[in-house]
Formats: C-alpha cells, structure tokens, sequence
C-alpha cells in the first residue's frame, strides 16, 4: 500500500479565449465581459498523485480532510473510479478549496487561491497508518497552510521514523506563503525524513541549494524536473542521470509534476526498491527504466486538459 498525504481541491481552469469550451469532463458556459469561462477540475497535488497512482494499477490510499460539500463529494467519487481506497479521509462541514489556474501560451499553469475557512486545511493527524503501508507522499499546499501543514509535518516524521518510505514534492506555491525564508528553513528541517525528494527546477531555484546539499541531509536520492528538458536524477553514492523529456503537443501542465509522483513511485514499487539501500542498489539502468516511465507519464497528461493521469494500459 502507498498513502499519498495532502489536500484534495478543485481547479478552475480557464476555457477558450472566448469562453469556448474545451471538450473537457467538465465543460463551462461562456464567461462575461470577456472574461474566459472557468470549468471545475478534481485537483490538488496529493490529489492528482494518489488518482495517477490508481490508475497505474498500484494499491493506494489517500489520507485527507476533504468537505462535505458537492465538490468534495466529487472528489471521493474521483477517487473511488480510480480505485484509491479512502477509509483515511477525514469529513468537515467547511467548503473546498478552490484553486483558480491561468494558463500560459507554453501551457504552464499559475494559480491563486481560495483557502481561508477551507474543510483540508483542519487536517488533524491519525493515531496509526493504515496497515502495511510501504510509502508516503507528501507535499504541495498541505504543508504550507496551518494547523494542517503543522499535522502533515507531524505525519511525515512518524512514518519516517518508522521505516516508511517517504517521498516529498514541495511544489511550491509562492503566493500562499507569508514568509519565504521561515518555508525555507522549514523544508531543510523536512529532509531527514525524506527518502526521495523531487521537485521542478523553478522550485529548486526559489528553495535555494543544490541536489547534492539536500543529499546531505537525508534523501537517498533526489528527482528535479526540468518540463520538456526532462528528469535528472541525483543520488547519495554520486551518481547523477539524465533523461529527456517525451516529445508531445502541449495541452496544459496541469497534473504533470504529479504524475511523475506517481509514476515514480510506481516504479521503484514495480522494483521493489522503496528503501535507501534498495534504490542504492537500483544502479543507472534501473533508474534510467524508472525516469523514463515517469517523463512519458507526464507527457500523457500534458497532452489534455486539466489534470488526466495517464492509465496503465496507455504506457504499456
């Protein structure tokens, strides 16, 4: 079992230009003013990991708060059709978050975000993982906004400390954080019960550093993504890997750093290497199989709308 932590929310992205609808599971009417329509879209980064993760076939939970509300009831519906067991969500009566997207001419996402009083938020740590659990993920929002990042933060040493593989994607989201400099400080502190980091090379250069100081402190290996340019690869014994991107026509990036959460993961499970000494062992052919999965993953939900993990059977 992987147990993917973080918060679960709706993205809204925007349509055609003129609010002409994309042909998307969501379709929107037609914005005023000018003002492209916006088309709710099941997300989040935890969110979209756990979703890619079932949908490649790995056993997988989800451990969230998520609302009562229509949206929130979508999202479990979104995750149940992915096969992602949800006995460790938690319920509220507060709303969902909202995450508005804007896209570039590339296709690259920018959010804002509506999160004040929000139900994933109130996330409070459980008494015990669900059995045999193997890994977690953690990142995004969910460790930015408190008291839940506090309760995630907590969730994340536990499973450490317990011999849990642990994978982080900081995803940053620069406009939800009061104090750059205190996340940052807060990050380093994350990184000794940190099994595997990645993270995008716009997050490395806003964090600070270097893959081999973020070594130092604790993962066995570190992941940074580079969009079109593909994955690197860092590890603990000084090897470094390089594989290209998979050549697609961008859509949007929404979901992409996801997927390669999931994709990554399922690889090194795939491998049975969810342990320091097991992906020291994984060596560069091993690692190559696994990057290469990932950066077609993500080339998959590239080429659509919105955040679409690819199914097993299309990377077959």
């Amino acid at each position: 079992m992987i147990v993917v932590a973080g918060e679960a929310l709706i993205d809204l992205v925007p349509q055609g230009a003129a609010g002409e609808p994309t042909g998307g599971p969501h379709e929107g009417a037609a914005g005023g003013a000018g003002l492209p329509a916006l088309a709710p879209r099941l997300g989040g980064g935890p969110y979209n990991t756990a979703v890619a993760l079932g949908r490649l076939g790995s056993p997988v939970a989800f451990c969230s708060r998520v609302s009562r509300d229509a949206f929130g009831e979508a999202l479990l519906d979104g995750l149940r059709a992915a096969g992602v067991d949800v006995t460790p969500v938690q319920r509220g009566p507060e709303p969902t978050t909202l995450a508005v997207a804007s896209i570039g001419a590339d296709g690259s996402a920018g959010y804002s975000f509506y999160v004040e009083g929000t139900a994933d938020r109130l996330f409070e740590a459980p008494d015990r993982l669900p059995d045999g659990v193997r890994a977690m993920s953690f990142g995004t929002c969910s460790l930015v906004l408190e008291p839940g990042a506090s309760a995630y933060e907590e969730l994340m040493r536990q499973a450490a400390a317990r011999g849990v593989f642990t994978t982080l994607d900081p995803n940053v989201r620069a406009g939800l954080i009061p104090d750059a400099d205190a996340y940052r400080a807060r990050f380093k502190s994350w990184l000794p019960s940190v099994s595997l980091l990645k993270l995008s090379q716009e997050d490395a250069d806003w964090l600070g550093g270097t893959p081999h100081e973020w070594l130092a402190s604790g993962p066995a290996a570190v992941v940074v993504t580079r969009g079109g340019d593909g994955l690197s690869l860092y590890t603990r014994d000084g090897a470094e890997l390089r594989v290209p991107g998979a050549e697609v026509d961008v859509v949007d990036t929404i979901g992409a750093g996801d997927t390669v959460n999931a994709a990554l993961l399922h690889g090194l499970c795939a491998r049975d290497a969810l342990s320091a000494p097991a992906l020291a062992a994984l060596g560069a052919e091993g690692w190559t199989g696994v990057l290469r999965f990932a950066a077609r993953a993500a080339a998959l939900t590239c080429s659509r709308a919105g955040a679409e993990p690819p199914y097993a059977a299309e990377l077959a």
